[in-house]
């Protein structure tokens, strides 16, 4: 008999004990079901309910086999492409402060001392570049600075950037041209870089230079990309998530700013409607009950995840349709897993792409050395410390493996608008005692004028008072920690003086001087300087008494030392903090010294803000001329009394305050607003003009008021020593 007739039995068993079929592997088990897009659609706070729809696919076991999204819909989506759980979503969103995230500017006490003084002399928002014989303004409200980094920091880009095809689960996001109007698909590529520019909303963050593009946010032209998820991976079942606004009401469109909005709203729903209209039966559409949440509510994440939770919920038939068996989709999961790498240990720090600004001047700011890993928490830090220094459009950083080493590449972008700029001041005051009175300021800034980085600020001012400065400042190191300082100005203006509290004659005082300094700037401490000041000043009696025609004006020359030093937190309303100035000026001739010193600080507590300010000037030698006396008076300097009505030497003042936070600036607006109390005192020791009361003068002031993009504004009323009464309403810069 064969061999093989003999062995049939025993291949018959081997057979029967076969497997009926073999494993399938992940193109066979896609094969087997349905293929799954997910479109995740954009609406700025409200793609936070795209977590919630997240974690139910996830209880669902629901597979996805490519995934795309636009504005907040692709932050979610390449966050969780690059492996973030819904979970970690939810926690990273909650410690995010948005209201800060849409500030690009570092704190306020992380910024140079010139930037500060910048700030305060001159509007934030008022920087206008020139280039090519024309103006050019920033390109956006937002440059999205911060915005990169927490998606830098939320994708883990401190291991090495993610590639948007190097991700296991397919990606696709949708962005604009803002120059042709294409929609743009990356589908390759930076993941951060792709994300800012889908997020990029126009005329509040500035476009996103990349690829030789500009792109801004893509729900211009697709904020719910039904059609990418077809043509990615062949998407049979369509789950869509449609977050985005519905148009303004015809009562809510009238300024500028709802009618750009709703401009936007209705573009977005145009092709919102054309990609809806595109679901066939078996597709899935979520859209969350979001009520009043609008495109700026980042704050109610958590309420805004939850709604979309709850949308997909109620969807769950539908869903539970598409679900694996556990043992399935535990293999699914795994191969869309993203392996998680430490920190990269620092081999080398390029600083790149720099023209004009030198590669110290970002360096000094960098806490990180190489050899060391890489601490992203701290480079967040000096990387908006080097944006602060104003030259910069954005500043990131990618990690990159060169031969082996891991190098970490900074990436500053100089102003595409600079380096030479026009700033604009406003001053807007109005007191009970004084009338109104107004000052219009311009300067034109020059920076870089050679490699260590000097600059020329000339500014002009008009109204009440008039004037014309030039200011020459000179690095003389490449960190720029030391430098020289030529300042030449002139000013006219109205000054009112009183006697026995009753004004009786007004001046007009002109004022020209010529000050060279140098210094040196204390790391983490302040500034220190020291130089020459020659001040001519004459002062000429426009109407009433002349009530110093007794007391001298001299013109003089001498050294000066000072030191500075502000570490409070906001620039005109801090929340916590202290600063220090001081000052001391030897004349020439021996006849006088004169000293000032002031101290400011403000310490949180609950829903206020405790402060206080203590200044004093005095001559330690001599008596000081008039156009340096001490004056008390105005606003939180006396309230109670007149600007500068009270003059004289040996001036001391102190005042403690508690403020009240009443209500906070829109998304994007630093600062809050304050119902204030003050309780004053000063005393002036040697007094030019006769006074209706000698020794330590009393004063409360009950104010509202806060910061704002116009700088301080402020409505207040006081009441002094013998019931002495003013009001104020102010507005502008200082």
């Amino acid at each position: 008999m064969p061999l093989w007739r003999g062995s049939l039995p025993l291949l018959s068993a081997l057979l029967l004990a076969l497997p009926l079929s073999p494993p399938l592997r992940a193109e066979e088990e896609a094969a087997a079901r349905p293929r799954i897009g997910l479109v995740l659609g954009g609406g700025g706070a409200r793609g936070a309910a795209h977590i919630g729809v997240l974690e139910v696919l996830e209880r669902l076991r629901v597979p996805v086999d490519c995934v795309a999204g636009t504005s907040m819909g692709a932050l979610v989506a390449g966050a969780w492409a690059a492996g973030l759980t819904p979970a970690q979503m939810r926690q990273e969103l909650g410690a995010v402060d948005w209201n800060d995230m849409f500030q690009d500017n570092p704190d306020y006490t992380d910024l140079e001392l010139r930037n500060k003084r910048l700030l305060q002399r001159f509007l934030p928002g008022s920087e206008t570049g020139f280039r090519n014989g024309g103006a050019i303004g920033p390109p956006g409200v937002v440059s999205g600075q911060k915005i990169k980094l927490f998606f830098n920091h939320l994708v883990r880009a401190d291991t090495g950037e993610p590639q948007i095809e190097r991700l296991p689960l397919p990606l696709s996001v949708i962005a604009t041209d803002i120059v042709t109007g294409e929609r743009v698909v990356y589908r390759d590529g930076s993941l951060t870089q792709a994300m800012r520019a889908s997020m990029s909303v126009p005329g509040l963050m500035a476009p996103l230079e990349y690829r030789a593009r500009k792109l801004v946010d893509g729900g211009l032209v697709d904020n719910l990309p039904v059609r990418e998820v077809r043509e990615r991976c062949g998407a049979q079942v369509v789950i869509a998530v449609n977050v985005g606004s519905p148009p303004l009401a015809a009562d809510q469109v009238g300024g500028l700013l709802s009618i750009t909005a709703q401009v936007i709203a209705l573009l977005t729903e145009q092709n919102v409607s054309a990609s809806l209209a595109t679901l066939s039966p078996q597709d899935i559409l979520i859209k969350p009950e979001l009520g009043n949440i609008g495109a700026a509510d980042f704050e109610r994440h958590a309420d805004t995840a939850e709604r979309g939770r709850a949308a997909a919920e109620a969807l769950a038939p539908a869903l539970q349709r598409l679900a694996l068996p556990p043992a399935e989709h535990a293999a699914w999961r795994q191969r869309m897993a993203v392996g998680v790498r430490a920190p990269a240990r620092v081999d080398e720090i390029q600083i790149a792409g720099l023209l004009r600004v030198d590669a110290a001047v970002v360096r000094r700011h960098l806490s990180q050395r190489e050899g060391a890993p890489l601490d992203t928490q701290a480079l967040g830090r000096d990387l908006l410390r080097a944006y602060g220094d104003g030259h910069f459009e954005r500043v990131d950083y990618s990690v990159i493996d060169e031969h082996g080493r891991q190098v970490l590449r900074v990436l500053p972008v100089e102003k595409a608008w600079g380096p030479d700029y026009l700033r604009l001041g406003l001053r807007l005051e109005s007191t009970l005692s004084q009338g109104s009175s107004y000052r219009l300021r311009a300067g034109y800034h020059k920076t870089w004028l050679n490699d260590l980085g000097g600059e020329l600020l000339a500014t002009g001012e008009i109204g009440s008072s008039t004037g014309l400065g030039l200011d020459w400042y000179q690095p003389l190191d490449a960190a720029q920690r030391t430098f020289v300082e030529v300042q030449a100005d002139y000013r006219r203006e109205r000054v009112d003086y009183f006697f026995v509290e009753q004004r009786i004659a007004e001046y007009r005082s002109a004022r020209t001087r010529l000050e060279l300094s140098a210094g040196l700037k204390l790391a983490g401490l302040g500034q220190l300087r020291g130089g020459w000041r020659e001040t001519r000043v004459s002062t000429q009696l426009d109407t009433g008494i002349d009530v110093f025609a007794g007391v001298p004006e001299r013109s003089s020359g001498g050294w000066l030392l000072g030191f500075d030093a502000d570490h409070l937190d906001r620039l005109y309303a801090p929340r916590r903090g202290w600063a220090v100035q001081a000052a001391w000026y030897e004349s020439a001739r021996r006849d006088y010294a004169s000293a000032n010193l002031e101290l400011r600080g403000a310490l949180p507590w609950r829903q206020y803000v405790l402060g206080g300010r203590f200044t004093w000037t005095g001559s330690p030698r001599g008596q000081l001329p008039r156009s340096e006396a001490g004056r008390l008076g105005g606003f939180l300097n006396l309230t109670g009394f007149a600007n500068g009505q009270l003059v004289g030497d040996e001036v001391a003042y102190a005042h403690v305050r508690a403020e009240r936070i009443i209500g906070s600036l829109p998304l994007g607006l630093r600062g809050d607003m304050r119902l204030g109390v003050a309780l004053e005192t000063g005393r002036v020791g040697q007094p030019y003009a006769r006074q209706r009361r000698d020794g330590w003068l009393q004063s409360v002031a009950v104010y509202v008021g806060g910061e704002t993009p116009l700088g301080p504004v402020y409505l207040g009323l006081g009441q002094g020593t013998g019931k002495s009464t003013n009001a104020y309403l102010f507005i502008g810069s200082p």
